[in-house]
């Protein structure tokens, strides 16, 4: 796993390709393939996500006496709500940017071995950058969809394949399920052809193929008819059927063949 000072830098790196995308747009009401979402939706959503999470990192008393009763009493819309919020805000992409280097520079004042609080268990700094990440990369990916752009793979997957095997056995519990006691070895292909892996060599399930399609998987963007995934053994046959890297219920993915 990087340095929390390498995941900062890749993070800001993925929040600049994805303002190079929004920029020049005219009308941010543009549907993405999440449903009832459009681009305005897609940045509020990451607004919101890293405004709270400077909470976390700042405040975290403040965050786990107010956030935390929030999310529960409105469990089902709670996200929604706050998302609709943000997306209508005139001042959309300037709140935007500056709440991503607040977040920054929040995390990078953390104290060390600190465990920030959030929806889910607690996260340390880095990890907290690294699930900011894949948010946003996640979230690029719709607005990419949406305007029919084809992104370049970049080496920054790997923070997103490293948090879609750290999130094995939570897939499991999102759809009430005892996660395999066995490890699973999972063989990724990088962009430039380098191999990323995880778990024991000789562990019997596991799992491998292109890394951008590993992550398309974890992140719900793709179907995974249409992903060059190759699973060995039942149970890591099953994971990549439920993986997710994103905190919250199972969501409903992506129709096969709905990119091909």
């Amino acid at each position: 796993m990087a340095d929390l000072s390498a995941v900062l830098r890749d993070l800001a790196a993925e929040g600049d390709d994805l303002d190079a995308l929004v920029t020049p747009l005219p009308d941010l009401r543009v549907d993405t393939p999440a449903a009832g979402w459009t681009i305005a939706d897609q940045l509020g959503h990451l607004a919101w996500t890293d405004d709270v999470a400077v909470l976390a990192a700042a405040e975290p008393r403040r965050f786990a006496d107010e956030l935390i009763p929030a999310a529960l009493a409105a469990a089902d819309t709670f996200v929604d709500d706050q998302t609709a919020v943000w997306a209508t805000r005139p001042d959309l992409l300037a709140a935007w940017r500056s709440g991503r280097a607040r977040l920054a520079a929040a995390l990078a004042a953390v104290p060390d071995g600190t465990k920030l609080p959030w929806f889910g268990p607690p996260m340390s700094p880095t990890s907290m950058a690294t699930a900011r990440l894949m948010e946003t990369w996640a979230h690029g990916q719709d607005v990419a969809d949406a305007l029919g752009h084809t992104r370049p793979p970049t080496a920054r997957l790997r923070h997103v394949a490293h948090l879609g095997v750290r999130t094995r056995d939570f897939a499991y519990l999102t759809h009430g399920e005892a996660a395999p006691t066995q490890q699973f070895h999972v063989t990724l292909t990088g962009p430039a052809g380098e191999l990323w892996s995880w778990g024991p060599a000789d562990a019997v399930q596991r799992v491998q193929g292109p890394a951008l399609d590993f992550c398309l998987l974890v992140a719900q963007r793709r179907h995974r008819d249409d992903l060059a995934l190759v699973a060995e053994g039942p149970d890591a046959d099953h994971w990549l059927d439920i993986a997710q890297a994103f905190a919250g219920p199972p969501g409903p993915g992506r129709a096969p063949g709905q990119f091909a």
